[in-house]
């Protein structure tokens, strides 16, 4: 198969995803949505989350703008790159929010169907959640193949970037290309900050006033911020892992593209089988995680977690042999002659990154699991007040970042040398090579936590909540290991892209030595400290003001209480949606205008500043996540004690209040600042590929 070829299977690709999202939407749209109550809660949660994306797409749609014109203007006169880079840009951005909106739309119609399928039994529930999930992970994959491939075959089989003896210029058409995957990262940072910011306000409301201060169960009709609460799920871990997943898979692809071009001036026709190789890649991916959506079924009784776990395991299995087969279909065992890089090694590559991404993903479920030592020490420790609940999950979230660090040093070892830096790329695209099946497993269960918020607040038996929270707790579960994967994938993507601004930049090598480049390290390990500070305190701010609200709502409003009358739910709502959007734009600019600041100042400062906040960024992002969900899950297993005044267990006692506490503050570092970082030192490495052109000389 030639290369041209390959690039024309690409968006068929996106499109065979897209059609699967499609039929997926369709089937959920048909299913039973249960009774008036529940249409009715399921129409508030379902208003209140596209309202904010609304909003946010507005806000999010004069900054696409914005940059898009200086990205125009600054390479106009560029012979390294071009103008079109700005088109790259505003697709990326388009591709991505697309995806977020599709993505929340359907999650939004398929929780309240869940919950009406948990009526009648744990499998046709299942199938509900996971097909309403599945839509998330083929609207990612899908639009960012077919954006992706359409950029390419315009930019090549247009002849937009010929050489003068006819050839491609690849230098040059992937540095404009590059501007694809600024525009999906600028999207996912906004996503992920304001989506986290919203969820944790409207969570943190919820909890301090109505499970601490009032005393009434989690997701109680009668409290205010309920609904923004269920909304929260949808805009943050639906909505915002969604774009965080699509600009990994976007980065790690171009990154390999880039690294493999530079290449070309001297093996021109082998160079270009490499660029092109991810793309089948991700394309063969596609196709895999489809056929792996079907292994996803149990029957009545079953355990959800091993269909899920046949659905990724399988999927993930029959890619690695898929990725032998199609590496050394096109580059075969000579590959790039005078590198590494050849079909074999390629395959050793995406076998470390794939294995890699596994282990951090289980060691990150091992330290956050309810009954594992970790939790079992933060709930031991939550008997004698919240200090020492907090000092103890602290320390688990610090202990947690040994063993995912030390595995992603050994994956960027392994891929560099049997494949060099082209390897490191394609290791972080065999971690997401089947993003498709793995995001709908994450996607899955904030469906599944919204379904048991509607079968509470609708008053349904008891036995569709139990069958609500089975699914919610396995969706606990995958969500650890779907955090694992993505900080592994978001280290080796970011060293991707900073090597492939290295080349670019025609950086040779970082000297340490050199002041401006130890001044870079030093402020870029700094960033990561400074933004999550940022996001905290939005969380913190955002907080108060919900709880001032719910609190009024208790005092001020006659027979709430009781339940004997009904709550402003969008008040709470527009609080919540407000904020967010406010308070996301300070640490997304940040992210985007530092990069160009300091690389026009100097292009080794700069790198320096790119190796400080990758390091510092992804120890900080593993400890932050690791210590929320720690602290969240020894709040539910404190909970599922029996209450006993006398020994201090349970609901109510002290010690559950303590586990509360611990579980407000991991709030806002495991669902805002934690998965932030990700895209954090990934969209700054992509700034910076994106001005490479410009600071080269």
């Amino acid at each position: 198969m030639t290369p041209q070829v390959m690039m024309y299977a690409v968006p068929g690709a996106g499109v065979l995803a897209l059609v699967y999202a499609f039929i997926s939407s369709s089937w959920i749209g048909r299913q039973d949505s249960g009774t008036d109550e529940m249409r009715t809660i399921g129409a508030y949660i379902r208003e209140g989350a596209m309202a904010f994306l609304a909003r946010e797409y507005k806000i999010l749609g004069l900054f696409v703008v914005a940059v898009a014109i200086l990205l125009g203007i600054a390479n106009a006169s560029n012979t390294d790159s071009s103008p079109l880079v700005a088109v790259s840009f505003v697709v990326g951005a388009l591709c991505s929010g697309l995806a977020g909106f599709f993505g929340m739309r359907v999650a939004t119609m398929a929780n309240v169907r869940t919950t009406a399928s948990a009526r009648t039994g744990l499998a046709p529930a299942l199938a509900v959640a996971f097909r309403g999930g599945a839509v998330m992970g083929m609207s990612v994959v899908g639009l960012a193949l077919l954006g992706l491939g359409v950029l390419m075959v315009g930019y090549y089989e247009g002849g937009v970037f010929l050489l003068q003896d006819g050839g491609f210029d690849h230098v040059r058409t992937l540095s404009v290309v590059s501007g694809f995957s600024l525009g999906a990262s600028s999207i996912a940072l906004f996503a992920r900050v304001g989506g986290g910011i919203y969820t944790k306000a409207a969570d943190v409301g919820a909890d301090l006033v109505g499970k601490v201060e009032q005393g009434i169960p989690e997701d109680d009709p009668r409290n205010p911020a309920t609904i923004a609460d269920n909304v929260g799920d949808n805009v943050g871990d639906v909505a915002g892992m969604g774009a965080d997943l699509f600009e990994s898979y976007v980065g790690a692809i171009i990154g390999a593209m880039v690294i493999a071009g530079s290449y070309a001036a001297v093996h021109p026709e082998p160079a270009f089988r490499a660029i092109t190789l991810p793309l089948a890649l991700a394309a063969v991916g596609i196709v895999v995680s489809i056929l792996g959506t079907f292994l996803v079924r149990t029957s009545e009784g079953g355990n959800p977690q091993s269909a899920l776990n046949r659905g990724t395991f399988g999927a993930a299995g029959v890619m690695l042999i898929a990725t032998y087969f199609v590496a050394q279909a096109i580059l075969g065992s000579e590959g790039i002659p005078g590198t590494k890089i050849n079909g074999m090694n390629v395959f050793i590559a995406t076998v470390a990154g794939l294995i890699v991404g596994l282990l951090v993903g289980l060691v990150t479920e091992y330290y956050c699991a309810k009954h594992r030592r970790p939790v079992n020490t933060i709930v031991g420790d939550s008997e004698t007040g919240p200090a020492t609940n907090i000092i103890s999950g602290l320390a688990v979230g610090m202990q947690s970042t040994a063993i995912p660090i030390i595995l992603i040093a050994v994956a960027t070892v392994l891929s560099y040398y049997f494949c060099g830096l082209y390897g490191i790329a394609i290791a972080a695209l065999g971690m997401l090579s089947t993003t498709g099946i793995q995001l709908a497993v994450d996607a899955y269960g904030p469906i599944a936590d919204n379904a048991g918020g509607i079968a509470e607040m609708s008053h349904l038996p008891p036995e569709v909540r139990d069958r609500t929270d089975n699914l919610d707790a396995v969706g606990n579960t995958t969500a650890a290991i779907g955090k694992g994967f993505a900080i592994a994938s978001a280290a080796l993507t970011a060293l991707a892209l900073f090597s492939a601004f290295r080349t670019q930049a025609k950086i040779e090598a970082i000297d340490v030595a050199n002041p401006l480049v130890m001044a870079g390290l030093f402020v870029g390990a700094m960033l990561p400290f400074l933004f999550s500070s940022m996001a905290m305190r939005a969380v913190g701010s955002a907080a108060n003001d919900m709880i001032k609200e719910v609190r009024r709502q208790f005092r001020e409003i006659p027979g709430l209480i009781d339940g004997n009358a009904k709550a402003d739910y969008a008040r709470c709502v527009d609080i919540s949606t407000a904020a967010a959007l406010k308070m996301m734009m300070t640490p997304g600019l940040m992210a985007v205008v530092l990069p160009v600041l300091v690389g026009f100042w100097d292009k080794n400062a700069l790198a320096g500043m790119l190796a400080g906040v990758t390091v510092s960024g992804v120890a900080m992002a593993i400890f932050m996540s690791n210590a929320g969900g720690a602290w969240d899950n020894a709040k539910k297993q404190v909970e599922e004690e029996p209450k006993d005044a006398a020994k201090n267990t349970g609901k109510g006692s002290d010690k559950h209040a303590a586990a509360v506490t611990g579980d407000t503050v991991g709030d806002p570092f495991k669902d805002t600042a934690g998965p932030s970082l990700n895209i954090l030192v990934k969209l700054m490495s992509v700034v910076a590929l994106v001005i490479a052109p410009l600071i080269a000389g």
